[in-house]
């Protein structure tokens, strides 16, 4: 049995706060093969997620705020936003998902953002063409104006950084 905490969420909060990405990963299933790959991931302001989508192969996600806040965004090809959704755990949505083959990108809104996140597996690491290329890549010095800028992006406007 695998216990879902308050003392989890603050040792995955503390790792996040301490890693140079803002983030951290703590898988639930057990190897990566599993036909459903389950995670929680505590997430820090700054962190930087790139637009990228599940295509090859296509695989929905299914993400949920347990504790925080964030705001998901999906693009077309060329980068505009097409959808904006905030969720949090003290918000009226709670999460969202994502169909397969959609751009999208998360951002942090609040600290100690704690996700939920389901997709089918086996896991598979995200495809160099599956990365949004008119985005950063995350090692990029654009990144934290990327970041910034999806706090504040809505729907019709294009991705510029």
């Amino acid at each position: 049995m695998k216990i879902i905490d308050n003392d989890l969420f603050r040792t995955l909060c503390e790792r996040a706060d301490d890693d140079p990405r803002r983030r951290t990963h703590h898988l639930l299933h057990d190897a990566r093969d599993e036909p459903v790959q389950r995670m929680l991931i505590a997430v820090q302001p700054g962190t930087y997620f790139r637009p990228h989508r599940h295509s090859d192969p296509p695989k929905w996600e299914l993400m949920l705020v347990l504790k925080g806040a964030a705001a998901w965004l999906g693009f077309d090809d060329d980068g505009r936003v097409t959808a904006r959704h905030e969720a949090g755990a003290h918000r009226g949505a709670k999460g969202l998902e994502y169909p397969e083959g959609v751009w999208h990108a998360l951002v942090c809104l609040a600290a100690d953002t704690v996700l939920f996140e389901c997709k089918q597996g086996p896991f598979t690491p995200t495809r160099p063409q599956d990365f949004a290329p008119w985005s950063p890549a995350e090692d990029d010095p654009r990144a934290g104006d990327t970041v910034r800028w999806m706090l504040r992006a809505q729907p019709g406007e294009k991705f510029e950084v």
